[in-house]
């Protein structure tokens, strides 16, 4: 029922240097499940076909979409890999996401350096584990010394000639006061050294929402049921400006529709400017509720802060 991978752990971060800025960078859904999810070996021509009308076309087929904050538990120095599970159990997904250039008629970015950071089923991120989730969830680990040395579900990919890359990864639980959702990040200009990526910029910070119906059906599943509590619905969450996929709505397909557990493949496609940096730097993104450990990450916003948030 759930996809379980090999446990790694990581005792050496590095750093990521990067500028920040406050200009706004875009997304637009992908169309079409069959092209998006084709092999990799069956899906060159079809993507370059797409590539090619689409940089053909008006400026108007790329949609930009305002950077929001990168939230309070984000870690430089993920690692470069295309499966980012490290252990975790959760209902697969598989996340298909296209970086276009929306000076260029939306020409794919190649090279882009795309990442991506959620939580758990039970609603931890790696590096915090002792902040609470909310509501009543079982412990991160029994071995606390050493849980936040881990990365799960933290990663990168560098697109390839068609800007796209492939993330293999688990549907995020909750948290409160958040609605599920993947952190984003899209880099430009360094380039992959021992594992990690180093250097350039960043020109998109965003966040990747699912729609209500997906996400309460999975959280009915183990290990997410686990986790009980009250969670927020897309209309609810501080962030998720209603704007469906310009605003990070991923298009979900399951891949047994009579059988959720069995995962899900989603895809969006990202339209940033190569020229613009915002790195979403800054506090934001869901606190944990009252109560959590005073090793919560220090740029965790108060109650009231975090319920004015909104995209930049």
């Amino acid at each position: 029922m759930t996809g379980t991978h090999k446990d790694t752990t990581i005792t050496r971060r590095r750093a990521i240097a990067v500028t920040g800025g406050t200009v706004a960078a875009g997304g637009l859904a992908i169309a079409g499940y069959q092209s998006a999810f084709a092999d990799e070996t069956t899906a060159t021509a079809t993507e370059t076909t797409a590539a090619s009308a689409s940089a053909g076309s008006s400026s108007g087929t790329c949609v930009l979409m305002s950077s929001v904050t990168e939230g309070p538990y984000y870690l430089d120095g993920a690692l470069v890999r295309k499966d980012i599970t490290e252990g975790k159990s959760g209902v697969p997904l598989t996340l298909r996401i296209t970086v276009q250039d929306t000076t260029e008629s939306c020409a794919p970015v190649a090279g882009a350096a795309v990442e991506i950071w959620h939580c758990d089923a039970w609603g931890y991120y790696s590096g915090y584990t002792t902040a609470n989730p909310g509501g009543s969830a079982p412990a991160e680990s029994e071995d606390g010394s050493t849980a936040d040395d881990k990365t799960y579900l933290r990663g990168y990919q560098v697109a390839n000639a068609n800007g796209v890359v492939k993330f293999e990864t688990i549907v995020p639980g909750w948290y409160t006061p958040r609605t599920c959702h993947i952190h984003v990040k899209v880099h430009t200009g360094g380039e992959k050294e021992d594992g990690t990526y180093e250097g350039g910029k960043v020109n998109f910070t965003g966040q990747l929402f699912f729609e209500d119906a997906v996400a309460e059906q999975i959280f009915e599943l183990e290990p997410y049921a686990q986790h009980t509590g009250t969670w927020t619905k897309l209309d609810d969450d501080m962030v998720y400006d209603g704007g469906g996929a310009s605003s990070g709505l991923l298009t979900l397909k399951p891949v047994h529709k009579k059988d959720p557990s069995k995962g899900y493949k989603g895809s969006i496609t990202l339209g940033i400017d190569p020229d613009t940096e915002n790195t979403g730097a800054g506090s934001g993104g869901g606190t944990p509720p009252s109560g959590a450990p005073g090793d919560a990450p220090s740029d965790a916003p108060s109650a009231s802060a975090s319920s004015t948030e909104s995209s930049a």
